[in-house]
């Protein structure tokens, strides 16, 4: 069984590869480390390997896991769904929340943000499948959600994200990451300053880095299959 370091080596090789192929600077892209569902004990291992980035997608599991590991002084990225009765917890402990997809929850945020903490780094999630089964706003919703996000209080508009259909057709995936970026570029000329798109995981990073991609999510190629929640 491999290491969670040569995993990560590995992971960092595809990114590289990745960037060379696409033409884009090596650097550009960062890698937020999925390890929800896995124990504080996996994360050390990770930490020790150079990675600071984690997401999450259960708050009081990050919370708890979090809390444990205070002393490395991570960044922790909320990356689930995100319900009302979460989202004080999320407000209070998270760096990042990658999956707004309506303006209640972005309130919420915005009003339950500590004052003391530097403003939560939120991007909105888009769902580009079309899929009735997938979090995100619709496309053609996106930018009067972003617009509104960007004027609230305590948090920062970093960009967008998106989980598009599992599957292997690379030109798919492709069409999807490209929807996300046209929407990206066209949302900077209206005036709002962007800098993130976190898309593409495990299985479909590279067509994601070929979009743009300046976050990508890996968690099975790190850590292995997903324990169950």
């Amino acid at each position: 069984m491999t290491s969670i370091a040569a995993n990560l080596q590995a992971v960092r090789a595809r990114i590289a590869a990745a960037c060379v192929a696409a033409g884009r600077p090596a650097g550009s892209v960062q890698l937020l480390a999925v390890s929800k569902t896995w124990p504080a004990a996996s994360v050390r291992e990770a930490v020790a390997a150079g990675q600071r980035a984690f997401g999450e997608n259960y708050a009081q599991e990050a919370v708890d896991k979090a809390t444990e590991l205070t002393d490395l002084g991570l960044e922790w990225h909320f990356i689930g769904p995100l319900q009302s009765n979460k989202s004080r917890l999320v407000a209070e402990n998270f760096d990042w929340v990658h999956t707004l997809d309506r303006l209640k929850i972005a309130e919420r945020l915005a009003a339950q943000r500590p004052p003391a903490l530097v403003p939560l780094q939120v991007c909105i999630q888009v769902n580009v499948s079309g899929e009735a089964s997938k979090s995100g706003c619709a496309p053609d919703q996106a930018a009067a959600l972003a617009h509104a996000a960007a004027a609230l209080p305590n948090l920062c508009l970093r960009g967008l994200m998106a989980i598009p259909e599992p599957g292997d057709d690379v030109r798919l995936q492709r069409r999807r990451f490209a929807l996300l970026r046209q929407l990206h570029d066209r949302f900077n000329t209206e005036g709002l300053l962007l800098d993130t798109l976190s898309m593409g995981m495990s299985h479909d990073l590279e067509a994601a880095i070929m979009e743009g991609a300046t976050l990508v999510r890996v968690g099975t190629a790190i850590f292995g299959e997903r324990k169950p929640a």
